[in-house]
């Protein structure tokens, strides 16, 4: 699988999942390829809601979709319904052996179902309860990416400058937001070596999109100026994201983000002339001036067919590609290499794995 040693490192570790659609399931999915021993917890009759989430090309006769299967991987299931006095007990006594629970329950489901943080915490003292929820422990408001990416600004600055805003095709907020509560249940579990106690910590999937704004908001924070929608260009950069077609009608785009990778990326379109105008001399001048150097790129790049140009600029380090398609991702071999199988309840699943660091 290409990580060493890590792939076992958390080997005796043992995770509750009784979180459900995206954001806490990839957590678990997370420690589960890292070794750990992860058990999701699902209703007898209302079991996670992805299992349903199925594209048109998908058999509907199967246990669970795509979806579902992205993100539940190397775990073992359990069916209990909270309510029922002897699931209850079963849970608690999971509860009492286990390292870390994830839930992504509703405000006040946790009273409701007897498994408050002061009481599990009680049973097991070393227990890190790492917590999913919309909009923080003091809102009941329901929470689904779509409404997080509109409400955070994202929609706001995605697509194209004369269109509508935009969802990002994957739920980033929820991806976003299983990063940050990694990164704390991590951290939990360093300090708990240290300590010997476990606990309670929560990440909304509002504050992981706002914190995810980075240099969009300080461009606003610190100009007053209201990021617009600008396709895939960079508001802080040209020529960043301007999509180019080359001769064999390809797309491509490029990635320049200095004066050096803009000289040598004239010199290759054999646009020599413009690499000391003024216009476009300094990152701020192309900025200013981008619409017009987008028109001079635009009718350099389409004399070269895409493998040649794409070629010449790789070998000047100038940081420039081909916009692929999911299909022409997974041919390339560093890609295919990160596909995992698995088996699960009868159906043969395929799914990238989520651990990137070797």
């Amino acid at each position: 699988m290409g990580t060493g040693t890590l792939i076992s490192s958390l080997e005796g570790l043992k995770v509750i999942d009784a979180s459900s659609v995206l954001a806490g399931p990839a957590v678990g999915t997370f420690f589960a390829e890292l070794g750990a021993e992860v058990v999701k917890i699902e209703h007898p009759t209302r079991k996670d809601v992805t299992r349903s989430w199925k594209t048109s090309h998908e058999d509907p006769e199967t246990p669970l979709s795509a979806y579902f299967a992205s993100i539940n991987y190397g775990k073992q299931y359990c069916e209990l319904d909270l309510t029922d006095e002897l699931d209850h007990l079963e849970f608690l006594d999971l509860i009492a052996e286990a390292d870390v629970l994830l839930t992504n329950f509703k405000k006040g489901d946790d009273q409701k179902f007897g498994i408050a943080d002061e009481k599990l915490l009680t049973i097991n003292p070393r227990l890190i309860i790492g917590k999913i929820s919309g909009y923080g422990s003091e809102s009941d408001r329901v929470a689904y990416d779509l409404i997080l990416q509109a409400e955070s600004g994202f929609m706001s600055i995605n697509g194209p400058a004369d269109g509508a805003p935009t969802k990002m095709p994957v739920a980033l907020i929820d991806v976003l937001a299983a990063h940050q509560l990694k990164e704390a249940i991590l951290l939990s579990l360093y300090e708990r070596e240290k300590t010997g106690r476990g606990r309670s910590i929560e990440v909304s999937l509002y504050e992981a999109a706002v914190s995810s704004l980075v240099n969009q908001a300080s461009n606003y924070l610190m100009t007053g100026v209201i990021p617009t929608r600008m396709g895939s260009k960079h508001p802080n950069i040209a020529p960043y994201g301007e999509l180019f077609n080359t001769k064999d009608g390809s797309t491509i785009t490029f990635a320049i983000g200095s004066d050096v990778h803009f000289q040598k990326l004239c010199q290759v379109l054999n646009m020599n002339d413009i690499a000391d105008d003024s216009r476009f001399s300094s990152n701020q001048q192309r900025v200013i001036n981008r619409k017009d150097l987008e028109t001079l790129i635009t009718e350099a790049v389409i004399l070269f067919e895409s493998s040649e140009l794409l070629d010449k600029l790789q070998s000047q380090n100038v940081p420039a590609g081909k916009v692929l398609n999911i299909a022409e991702v997974f041919k390339n071999p560093k890609a295919r290499g990160m596909i995992r199988e698995e088996e699960i309840e009868g159906v043969q699943t395929k799914r990238v794995t989520s651990i990137a660091f070797k």
